[in-house]
């Protein structure tokens, strides 16, 4: 894009590459622009479109050429010493001094030296402006303090203190900013959140088995019962009773 093919506004003119023309035109453009508050930027400019620098909205990049020279006559290619100098005075007093005077061959401007000279860099990005805001009214929000210590501020609670701020905004929202009625907002300690958690698990977990019987004591228990001495009458047949077992049973029975 160059300087004399701008935009539709409220665009701004990007100058790409423009090698100059005939210096009433961009004069008459300069004046258009000046007029509208338009800002233009400046990659690389040349010859009668450095009247650019003349504008009170122009920026240049950090890697802009411009480039200075004396006007010249386009027919007979002779110095114009009446255009020139109304080139020169066209410029920032700072880049005035910078160049001292034009000569026919070109002198050239980078962006970062017509930077340093106090022409805007086109990077800069918009200047913030800092506003002061009325603070809303404070509201007191009551923290749980375990065993005497200090309560813990609210960004330590995480999702519980962007409900408190949710709930306490939107009883803020009302016409003014003013409640009829102070607020009061309780907040647990997250500690204790863990530790009812805890106690409802507790609560809800399967009794413990009951304890098994105790086991039967060893066979030999009972064996040494069994090998106890059995008196002669045990042994005794009932009278009229047919015996059971073989003599040779019942006298082992009885030796032992």
């Amino acid at each position: 894009m160059g300087y004399l093919s701008p935009p539709p506004m409220p665009a701004p003119v990007i100058v790409y590459k423009d090698v100059g023309g005939l210096v009433s035109d961009y004069e008459a453009l300069t004046e258009r622009y000046r007029r509208e508050n338009r800002e233009v930027r400046l990659h690389e400019c040349r010859s009668a479109c450095t009247l650019a620098l003349s504008l009170p909205n122009v920026c240049v990049y950090p890697d802009a050429k411009v480039k200075f020279h004396q006007a010249y006559n386009a027919i007979n290619r002779e110095v114009d010493l009446g255009v020139s100098s109304r080139l020169f005075a066209s410029y920032p007093t700072a880049v005035q001094a910078r160049l001292g005077y034009l000569t026919r061959e070109y002198r050239v401007l980078t962006g970062t030296e017509l930077i340093a000279l106090g022409m805007r860099n086109c990077e800069g990005g918009p200047t913030m402006i800092a506003s002061r805001k009325q603070r809303a009214p404070s509201t007191s929000v009551a923290g749980a303090r375990p065993n005497g210590q200090s309560g813990a501020s609210l960004a330590s609670f995480g999702d519980i203190a962007q409900k408190v701020q949710s709930a306490v905004a939107t009883a803020l929202a009302s016409p003014g900013g003013q409640t009829a009625n102070p607020i009061h907002v309780a907040v647990a300690d997250r500690q204790q959140l863990t530790g009812f958690a805890r106690g409802g698990e507790e609560a809800n977990a399967l009794p413990e088995p009951a304890p098994l019987p105790p086991r039967r004591p060893p066979s030999e228990a009972f064996a040494a019962q069994d090998r106890a001495p059995m008196s002669s009458a045990y042994l005794q047949l009932i009278s009229g009773a047919q015996p059971i077992l073989g003599p040779q049973l019942v006298r082992t029975v009885a030796s032992n």
